[in-house]
C-alpha cells in the first residue's frame, strides 16, 4: 500500500483542485459540482440504496459474461497452440472478428437477442473472449519446447502433457488476457447498459444526466472509477496466489 500513496496524493490533489475550481467559478459549477456535492450526493444514493441497487445487475453480467468468455477462450486458445490444423482453421476468422469495436456488436446483438440480459451477456462475452484467446495462445507458442518434450521422454500422454505442462507454462499469459478481458468487460457492460437497459451503473448514470441530477450523474462515474480499481485490485491478489511458484512479490 505504501508504494501506492504517490498515486493517492495525486487523485487527492485532483480532487482538491477540482473543488476549488468550481467553488471559485473557474469551472461551470452546475456541469462540474463540488466535490463535496458530489461526494454527498454519493453517500445519499449509497445509504438509500438507489445507486447500490444499480451494482448488482452490472456485476452479475460481468461476471457471467467473462466467466463464459473463460471456458470457451482459454481450450481453444489451448488448442490452436498445440494443434496446427485447429490454429489454421480459426484464425482466419479470429482475425476478422477481433478488429471490430466491442460496442459494434451490440446493435446486431439487439436485432437478434433483444435488450434483455441475454444481449448484454452476449456483448461481454464477445468482447472478454479474443484477448484471453489470443493472449492464451501466445502463452503456448511461448513454452520453451524443451518442457514438452521431457514430458514425451516420459511418455506423458498428449491430453495430460496439455494440463499439466503446457497449461501452467501459459497460465502468466491466460491471466494477463483475463485481467484485461475485465477491465474491457465493465466497458461494454455500461455502453450496452446506456444503450439499451433499465438496470445497471451505465443506465443510472445516462438516467441522472436526463434529469440533470449532475452530482449524482458523477457519483455513478466516481463508483465506475472503483469498482475498477476494486476488480482489478481483487484480480492481482489471485494471479499472485496462482503464480507465487514464480517468487514475484505481488504489487496488488
Amino acid at each position: 500500500m505504501k508504494k501506492r500513496l504517490p498515486g493517492f496524493i495525486l487523485v487527492a490533489l485532483v480532487l482538491g483542485l477540482w473543488e476549488l475550481a468550481s467553488a471559485q467559478g473557474v469551472v461551470d459549477p452546475v456541469s462540474m459540482p463540488r466535490v463535496s456535492t458530489i461526494f454527498s450526493s454519493w453517500f445519499e444514493s449509497a445509504f438509500d440504496g438507489e445507486l447500490l441497487a444499480q451494482l448488482g445487475p452490472t456485476l452479475w453480467r460481468i461476471a457471467f459474461g467473462f466467466g463464459l468468455a473463460v471456458v470457451v477462450a482459454v481450450p481453444l486458445g489451448l488448442l490452436m497452440g498445440t494443434v496446427s490444423f485447429i490454429y489454421r482453421l480459426l484464425e482466419p476468422i479470429t482475425e476478422f472478428i477481433r478488429p471490430i469495436p466491442s460496442s459494434a456488436y451490440i446493435p446486431v446483438a439487439i436485432l437478434f437477442l433483444g435488450i434483455g440480459n441475454e444481449m448484454k451477456i452476449f456483448v461481454i462475452f464477445l468482447a472478454c473472449l479474443f484477448p484471453i484467446l489470443l493472449n492464451t495462445y501466445g502463452g503456448v507458442r511461448g513454452i520453451d519446447p524443451v518442457l514438452v518434450d521431457t514430458g514425451r521422454t516420459f511418455n506423458v500422454s498428449r491430453l495430460r502433457a496439455l494440463w499439466q505442462i503446457v497449461f501452467p507454462a501459459a497460465l502468466p499469459s491466460i491471466l494477463t488476457g483475463m485481467r484485461i478481458s475485465l477491465g474491457i468487460a465493465l466497458i461494454v457492460s455500461v455502453v450496452a447498459e446506456m444503450i439499451s437497459g433499465n438496470s445497471g451503473i451505465g443506465y443510472f448514470i445516462l438516467d441522472m444526466q436526463r434529469v440533470f441530477r449532475v452530482p449524482e450523474m458523477f457519483a455513478g462515474i466516481f463508483t465506475l472509477g472503483l469498482l475498477g480499481y476494486l476488480i482489478n485490485f481483487a484480480f492481482l491478489r489471485v494471479e499472485g496466489h496462482f503464480l507465487r511458484w514464480r517468487g514475484v512479490p505481488n504489487e496488488a
